[in-house]
């Protein structure tokens, strides 16, 4: 796994809002993740998936938020996120 960078000045694309919209994800949830996550993974050249769990609703649930980027533009793009409950099909 390559090492985690931070990323703390992006843009986030139309399909990324639409998609946050539809699955109920606050920009404030993948900033948090942008600038401390806990794990990063190419998934090819130039786009990184960066991943946290984070406690999500009420009650609260564990959710792993996977924030897609692409990260050779300057400022990188976010791409589309999603959370998921299935943490071990994810997690390294």
């Amino acid at each position: 796994m390559p090492n985690v960078e931070p990323i703390f000045n992006f843009v986030f694309t139309d399909h990324a809002l639409h998609e946050m919209a539809r699955r109920q994800i606050t920009q404030e949830d993948v900033r948090t993740v942008l600038a401390k996550p806990e794990q990063m993974e190419m998934v090819r050249e130039g786009r990184a998936v960066y991943q946290s769990k984070l406690e999500i609703g009420d009650p609260p649930k564990t959710y792993l938020l996977r924030v897609f980027v692409d990260i050779e533009p300057v400022p990188p793009f976010v791409v589309t996120v999603y959370r998921t409950s299935k943490i071990e099909k994810y997690w390294r």
